[in-house]
C-alpha cells in the first residue's frame, strides 16, 4: 500500500524531472508560479484517487483545456517522466500499480483534449 509520504516524493521528484524537460518545462512555467502549492495540489489529486482521502477538489481536465498549450503530444513525455520516477522511487509492484493508474488518467486527459480540440466554434 502506498503511503502519503511516498505519494508526495513522487510528485516531488516528479515536478523536479518536468522543469528540466525541453518540452514540457515551457509549458508548465506559463502557468505554475508557486511550485510547492502546485507540487502540494497535486500530492492531494493523487492522494485522493490512491488514498481515498478526499482532500482534492478539482477539475483536471478543466484545467489543461483552460491552459491551452496543453496538448494530446504531451502525455506521453508525461507519462514517461512519471514512470521513470515511480520506477526509481517504489517497490516494482507499487510502480506498476500507479503507473496502470496514471496511464488511464493521461489517456482519458489526452482523448479529452482532442476532443474538444476537434469541436467546431461556432
Amino acid at each position: 500500500m502506498l503511503t502519503a509520504d511516498q505519494i508526495d516524493t513522487v510528485v516531488r521528484k516528479f515536478y523536479a524531472a518536468v522543469r528540466q524537460d525541453p518540452d514540457l518545462a515551457p509549458v508548465f512555467a506559463n502557468h505554475i508560479h508557486d511550485w510547492a502549492e502546485h507540487e502540494n495540489k497535486i500530492a492531494s489529486f493523487w492522494r485522493n484517487a490512491i488514498l481515498r482521502e478526499w482532500s482534492y477538489a478539482g477539475n483536471p481536465m478543466q484545467k489543461h483545456h483552460a491552459a491551452g498549450d496543453v496538448k494530446p503530444e504531451h502525455f506521453p513525455i508525461w507519462l514517461g517522466l512519471f514512470d521513470d520516477v515511480l520506477h526509481a522511487e517504489l517497490p516494482p509492484h507499487l510502480a506498476q500499480e500507479w503507473s496502470r493508474l496514471a496511464h488511464r488518467i493521461g489517456q482519458g486527459l489526452s482523448y479529452g483534449l482532442t476532443i474538444s480540440n476537434d469541436v467546431p466554434q461556432f
